[in-house]
């Protein structure tokens, strides 16, 4: 596997206990996007990024200057997963609507996305993180089927290693 690193944002704490559990599962260390630089963009080969959603489908706060970090930097052949936090029940009609702004603003870096998954299985009425008719990353709901997530993290973690 290629050099990697897991990068979150968390208001609440769930995103960066899940960003600590795909980290571990990696192998690699996971660090806060309030401490993301230039150097640890380029000194990884592998990008795997987290954020919860707030309000009507926006990323986590601190998202928005790790977007502009990520931005600046070369992410031309770079290896991209995403993974995302949400409550389909409370906010179905924007679940993990975060994972969409985040790829959103860097999907025409040239990097290469990975990591998709399947809508089935998950209860929610729209997404701005649905792409050609998946997710384009892991999407969690912690609050209201905290019995699946370590179930989606192993399967996604399995499917994405062969990529990175």
């Amino acid at each position: 596997m290629n050099a990697t690193i897991v990068i979150y944002g968390s208001s609440t704490g769930t995103c960066e206990a899940i960003a600590e559990k795909i980290a571990s599962k990696l192998g690699c260390e996971a660090v806060n996007v309030q401490d993301l630089t230039a150097d640890i963009i380029s000194n990884n080969q592998n990008l795997i990024l987290g954020t919860s959603t707030w309000g009507a489908g926006e990323l986590q706060d601190d998202w928005y200057d790790g977007l502009k970090t990520l931005q600046g930097a070369d992410l031309n052949g770079k290896t991209i997963a995403i993974f995302g936090c949400g409550d389909c029940q409370s906010y179905g009609d924007t679940f993990v609507g975060g994972m969409g702004e985040l790829y959103n603003g860097i999907k025409a870096s040239g990097a290469r996305f990975i990591g998709s998954v399947e809508t089935d299985g998950y209860t929610y009425d729209d997404s701005e993180a649905v792409i050609d008719g998946k997710f384009i990353g892991l999407p969690l709901d912690d609050i209201n089927e905290d019995d699946k997530t370590d179930a989606r993290i192993e399967a996604w973690v399995a499917a994405i290693t062969p990529d990175l």
